[in-house]
Order: structure tokens, then C-alpha cells, then sequence
């Protein structure tokens, strides 16, 4: 197994990275392959690292990773630039080599990581896009019909009610039982979820979300009872009574927006955001906002107290008599 295989295995294992997750860890770490065999080669120059990112050429067991240096990296990096990608998919790129190279430290396969020598391209601050109160209610409230229709309120309901991540929220069991990752408390009207870096956290149900949630498993128990080998322990599930996939939910929400007149496209995310948002503009209390969505860092927090800065300005600006003679 390869030391780029080892550290994948480790990220699935411990630290529960989603497929998706891993894809894309594998995708960025992938151009470091051909890098270090340009720098190993001498048959290679340097400006023909073009043609070795595009090869198909064999991972092997062990590489020469020790001589890897940051110059290196930053070549790479300007390369990608020059091809169209953005400061964002670039320090993301650089993210995944970083946690790589120190997993090689670990090993004891170099004496440095020479990604840490290098800064992060500087990002153009990008506010996350939350519905307005209004629209989220009128959203939750949008008459469905259709065989899915209790299901997909009570999965809006609890990621508008918790701010899950899409993830969590597919993880969960509808009881704890001793290998769920995630499962709904139904007695204290709770969730506990497994979030990143494997933090476990305890979240509260709203009131509306739980009243979903029990008409769906009603009706989650009629469709196990027509295909009783179906997955006895998944909270939500597809018709074909097996764990619902982060696509359907996707494409659900997404027609479900359109229906309900949303002027943006929505997704799951975007209900996490607008939990945040609203509970921040109603609590004041950015600690407890922080705990509730589990980041690490109250810095990732922060961010919704300038999307509420925001909504206060939209306010003014509509309401004030004078607001229509500031300056631009």
C-alpha cells in the first residue's frame, strides 16, 4: 500500500471523512505523485511537469517524498493558478498537502513539511447564503404531496431545527444501538451526531421538527412492514427502503425550493446556514451558536455575525427616512 493509500485509509477510518471528502483528498493529493517522480527522474526536467501531471504513471510502495521542497510546491501552484483555479480550490489543494506531509512526519518518512513554508493564497471574503426568516418559514409551510412529501418535511424540519450537516444528519439511526455513528433521541427530543474530527455533540429538536419527524417514522414503518429486508435502523430512507443517499436529498430540496418560489437555488447547506443566522440574530450568544454546529474554531462562527450585519443594513436602508442620501 502506497503512503498516499495509508493516509487515506486513516483519514476513513478515524477520522470518518465522507466519500466525498475522500474523493476530492485523493484528487488533490494525486498531483503530488507525479511531482515527486519529476523531481526523482532525471530524465525529467522541470518543464515537463506538465506532461507528467497528465500521466498515468504507477504510485508505487515508496516515494522520494524527502525531496519534495516548498519551491516545488509553489511551481505546482502557479501552474495550477495559470490554469483557471481559483484562490479558494488552491489553498484547499494545499490544505490536503499539508495534512499529508505532516502524516509522513509522523512516520518518520521526512524531517519537515516543506506545504508549511508556504502561505495560503488570500481569499475574497464569501458570506454564506442563509434564507431570510420569512422564507424559511414559508418553505417549511409549502404544501407537498407525493409519496416522499412526510419524509422531506421532517429532513428540512430537522436540518432548519439543528443546522446539521448533510452528512450528520444522513448518519442518523432512529435509536441509539451499540454501532449507530448517529441517532435520534426521541424521549429528550434530541440528536447526537459524529461532526468532523470526530467530535461528538448533543443537538435539540424544535418542537416542529420533532412533530415531523414522528409522522415520518409512521409512515417509515409502513414502508419497512411491504419490504421488511430494508435497513432496519436508518432514521431516513429511499423507497427502496435502504439509507437515503446525500443525492436524493439534494435533488428533493432543490425541486422543493423551485416549488416554494425560492429565488435561489436551494441545498442542504443553505438551511444549516439559515439555523446559524437566525439563531445568532436571536440569541446574541455566538459561543452557544458555535457549540450547536460544531465548529473548532469560534473564527468559522463569526462569519454569520456579518451576514446578520447585513440584514440590520437591508433594514436601514429601507426603513430610515434619510438612508436614500448616504453616499455610495
Amino acid at each position: 500500500m502506497s503512503d498516499l493509500e495509508r493516509y487515506l485509509e486513516r483519514l476513513a477510518s478515524e477520522r470518518r471523512y465522507s466519500s466525498h471528502s475522500l474523493k476530492a483528498y485523493r484528487h488533490d493529493l494525486g498531483l503530488l505523485e507525479p511531482l515527486v517522480d519529476t523531481i526523482a527522474s532525471p530524465n525529467l526536467e522541470a518543464n515537463h511537469l506538465s506532461a507528467a501531471m497528465g500521466s498515468n504513471m504507477p504510485s508505487g510502495h515508496t516515494k522520494p517524498w524527502s525531496r519534495v521542497e516548498a519551491r516545488h510546491m509553489r511551481r505546482l501552484l502557479a501552474q495550477l493558478a495559470s490554469e483557471g483555479l481559483s484562490p479558494r480550490s488552491l489553498a484547499r489543494k494545499l490544505s490536503a498537502w499539508r495534512g499529508f506531509f505532516d502524516f509522513l512526519l509522523t512516520q518518520k518518512i521526512i524531517t519537515h513539511n516543506p506545504a508549511r513554508q508556504i502561505k495560503a493564497p488570500k481569499m475574497p471574503s464569501r458570506l454564506p447564503k442563509a434564507l431570510a426568516t420569512d422564507d424559511s418559514q414559508r418553505l417549511m409551510d409549502f404544501p407537498q404531496d407525493g409519496a416522499t412529501a412526510t419524509r422531506d418535511l421532517a429532513i428540512m424540519e430537522l436540518l432548519y431545527s439543528s443546522g446539521l450537516r448533510l452528512s450528520e444528519l444522513i448518519q442518523l439511526d432512529c435509536a441509539y444501538h451499540p454501532k449507530a455513528i448517529g441517532w435520534y433521541d426521541f424521549a429528550h427530543a434530541q440528536v447526537q451526531v459524529l461532526g468532523k474530527g470526530s467530535k461528538r455533540r448533543t443537538i435539540p429538536v424544535g418542537g416542529k421538527a420533532v412533530q415531523a419527524i414522528d409522522a415520518w417514522l409512521k409512515q417509515r414503518e409502513q414502508w419497512l412492514q411491504e419490504k421488511p429486508d430494508g435497513d432496519q435502523h436508518a432514521l431516513f430512507i429511499g423507497t427502496r427502503c435502504q439509507r437515503i443517499s446525500a443525492r436524493t436529498i439534494q435533488h428533493r430540496l432543490a425541486r422543493l425550493g423551485l416549488a416554494s418560489g425560492l429565488s435561489s437555488r436551494l441545498h442542504p447547506h443553505v438551511l444549516r446556514h439559515s439555523f446559524a443566522s437566525d439563531m445568532l440574530q436571536s440569541s446574541g450568544d455566538l459561543r452557544a451558536v458555535q457549540e450547536l454546529l460544531g465548529h473548532a474554531s469560534i473564527a468559522s462562527t463569526q462569519i454569520y455575525t456579518a451576514l446578520d450585519f447585513q440584514r440590520l443594513a437591508a433594514v436601514y436602508d429601507q426603513a430610515h427616512p434619510r438612508a436614500a442620501r448616504r453616499r455610495p
